[in-house]
């Protein structure tokens, strides 16, 4: 397991580029809003760690992950310099997982290749409920911080690109 030794929630503040220039979107799905608001609590607090002020984080609601591509898409045109897509699909007994999560991967993924701003993709894909727990603020951290800081870091790589 990829998180089994690692704290998602841990990163070298020092290493961190300045924040307080960058504007931020971050789109959330409400289905599983118990774990997604866990993720957006761990990346808006990472935000504000690193010097970015609170009007500077905007923040919208999609229903589900699968509509978070077009949340982002037009998050894109909002003037922020990176977006974090926030989702929670767990396993269930039929294949709609595996179409969600297909989709949702390569929708975010065609946002990257084909705009200017990034997507950062913080969609848990989890077997079960405890999984999600442990990764969204729970025994593994939380993957919404990780994604906080790959967003600020985009937005770097963007800004001096």
């Amino acid at each position: 397991m990829a998180t089994a030794n690692k704290n998602l929630s841990d990163y070298d503040k020092a290493s961190i580029p300045n924040a307080s220039k960058f504007r931020f979107g971050i789109v959330v799905s409400e289905w599983n809003d118990n774990i997604t608001e866990g993720l957006y609590k761990g990346a808006y607090d990472a935000l504000i760690d690193n010097g970015v002020l609170p009007n500077n984080i905007v923040r919208w609601d999609v229903p589900g992950s699968f509509e978070l591509i077009y949340g982002c898409k037009k998050m894109q045109e909002q003037m922020v310099n990176a977006v974090i897509a926030i989702g929670s699909v767990i396993q269930g007994e039929t294949k709609h997982f595996d179409f969600v999560c297909e989709g949702v991967t390569q929708g975010i993924k065609d946002l990257n290749v084909t705009r200017e701003t990034p997507v950062i993709f913080c969609v848990l894909t989890d077997n079960n409920m405890q999984q999600s727990i442990e990764r969204s603020g729970g025994k593994h951290g939380n993957k919404g911080t990780e994604a906080a800081i790959a967003a600020i870091k985009m937005a770097e790589l963007r800004e001096n690109s």
